[in-house]
């Protein structure tokens, strides 16, 4: 394994859960959190929830999350890094939601129940891939349920944020606000030696101090190394993938081109054995055309 850099990777499993998943750091969460939300909503404090919710029935399926917590007014926020590309992510993300909020029923017999629901939010990293069939060149969607025509918010207490990790590209001097910051440095701080200057303030600080892997314990660095060597495996299956099928499109779309000339050439009258030597294709392929 390559040697570890002085800073830790957050967007492994250990280092994400480290930095922004407990009690002495949720400072750091609360105030990432704040900027996402970019002014509509003020989180002061946070609860840790368990992460694990099995369904109500044995047949029912269950959720485990990155991360669940919830505000000081009761809010749940979803928190999830999604690294590579993964069938039917939005409806995962739906599921997850709508697990939250159906928690929210009574059990058994009780009384009357107004479906009081508390806001709900998931907020998505994405770090190797875009949302399907999107094509813009935004990286924060932030999404809830509204009316297709007017556009007018028809429920605001259950909402979504998807940050496509691949679609930031901005430079260090090109960063304008503090999500920006926290967006850039999720993605470049295991590659950085010091903290910056522009990131010279006490919430990123504590991030780059809380991130140094020599600050780990034995046991947190077996840990974070397993996890970066788990994200790197990962990493490297999905670039084998993508190549074979590179590669296959090219042999496909090859084979396709020396079809249509073997068929000009037989058009011509040319001698089936001349057009196999010339195209490399078999006899039995050229007699088909």
């Amino acid at each position: 394994m390559a040697k570890p850099t002085k800073y830790l990777d957050p967007l492994t499993d250990f280092a994400f859960k480290k930095i922004f998943g407990s009690d002495p750091n949720k400072d750091l969460l609360i105030a990432f959190l704040n900027e996402i939300f970019q002014g509509r909503k003020n989180i002061v404090d946070l609860v840790y929830n368990k992460n694990e919710h099995p369904g109500d029935l044995a047949n029912e399926g269950g959720a485990i999350f990155d991360l669940l917590c919830t505000g000081d007014q009761g809010e749940k926020f979803i928190i999830e890094v999604q690294r590579s590309r993964q069938e039917n992510f939005r409806q995962r993300a739906l599921f997850y939601t709508s697990r939250l909020i159906s928690e929210q029923a009574p059990k058994g017999r009780r009384s009357k129940w107004a479906y009081v629901l508390p806001e709900v939010y998931l907020v998505g990293l994405l770090e190797d891939f875009e949302l399907e069939g999107d094509i813009s060149d935004i990286y924060l969607h932030d999404i809830c349920l509204c009316n297709r025509e007017t556009g007018k918010i028809f429920y605001d207490r259950l909402g979504y944020f998807f940050i496509e990790l691949r679609k930031f590209v901005k430079t260090d001097i090109e960063l304008e606000s503090d999500l920006e910051k926290w967006i850039f440095v999720l993605k470049n701080m295991s590659t950085m030696d010091k903290i910056p200057v522009y990131l010279r303030k006490p919430v990123f600080e504590k991030l780059f101090g809380v991130a140094e892997y020599c600050k780990l314990t034995m046991e947190e660095k077996q840990m974070y190394d397993n996890s970066l060597k788990y994200k790197w495996d990962n990493e490297n299956v999905l670039d084998y993938a993508v190549k074979e099928a590179v590669k296959g499109a090219k042999a496909e779309a090859l084979k396709e081109a020396q079809k249509n000339i073997a068929l000009e050439m037989k058009k011509a009258g040319l001698h089936v054995a001349d057009i196999a030597k010339f195209t490399k294709l078999s006899i039995e392929d050229i007699e088909q055309l």
